[in-house]
């Protein structure tokens, strides 16, 4: 938000006069978007099993006393329904990983691809310059963050996804420079202004989804206790990252 929402609120202010948040607005579209993307994905793999019915079998704590019905019940009866919920919770949490993973990487993928933008069309040399470098810092902390997302989506690490993965977040910015070239030498200034202001709001607001719902929400449950793992330090690690950012403008 310090960085790409206050650029386009800027860009917005020199292309119009009208008094409106343009960007803000832009932002909230680009986060509602997400959101029905996330909740399209999320239903597509999900196959329209009825999730409500198996959180509420897997509720039933073993052990529990059930109504004689006439028919008796065998051990390994038990056994084998207790095991077919396992691996229905096991394929559910398989689904929910894959729509996140998949939802976290178009994010990223589609958030640097605005930012190759931005170097593409800068006016001037200083200007690509100074974009580089502080997109550089951003694809720094993102790649961790999204290594580290990945981790806890995708405990089993295949290779060739994970390189997948990489590759698609990593080529993302040298097509957004492209782009950004072609948009520059295509068109008008104004024209290409009105392009980088319009993504960059939508790209703010994709990101803001992708970081609430996505990297702070998954980072916030781990899947075993950690020491570090307390509310003060998960403060302070969010603290620290906005105290960063807020460094870095200085020289944005």
């Amino acid at each position: 938000m310090l960085h790409f929402l206050s650029d386009a609120n800027s860009t917005f202010e020199t292309l119009t006069e009208k008094d409106y948040p343009f960007a803000f607005m832009l932002a909230c579209s680009g986060y509602l978007m997400t959101m029905y993307a996330d909740l399209i994905i999320q239903s597509f793999l999900k196959g329209g099993n009825n999730s409500c019915n198996v959180e509420f079998e897997m509720a039933t704590p073993k052990g529990v006393v059930l109504p004689v019905t006439g028919t008796p019940v065998l051990k390994s009866d038990c056994d084998e329904s207790h095991e077919s919920k396992n691996a229905v919770a096991a394929a559910l949490v398989t689904q929910s990983s894959l729509s996140d993973t998949i939802l976290l990487i178009f994010a990223l993928c589609f958030h640097s691809v605005f930012e190759g933008i931005a170097i593409g069309v800068s006016a001037t040399k200083a200007d690509a310059w100074r974009a580089l470098w502080t997109i550089s810092l951003h694809k720094i902390f993102a790649a961790i963050a999204m290594g580290i997302a990945l981790l806890r989506l995708i405990p089993e690490r295949p290779l060739l996804q994970t390189v997948l993965y990489s590759f698609a977040f990593g080529i993302s910015t040298p097509v957004g420079v492209a782009i950004g070239i072609i948009i520059d030498s295509a068109t008008q200034g104004k024209v290409a202004d009105w392009i980088y202001a319009i993504a960059m709001g939508i790209a703010s607001g994709i990101f803001i989804y992708v970081a609430i719902n996505h990297l702070i929400a998954k980072g916030y449950i781990p899947p075993c206790r950690v020491q570090v793992n307390t509310p003060v330090m998960r403060l302070l690690a969010v603290t620290l990252g906005i105290a960063v950012m807020a460094v870095v403008m200085i020289w944005d």
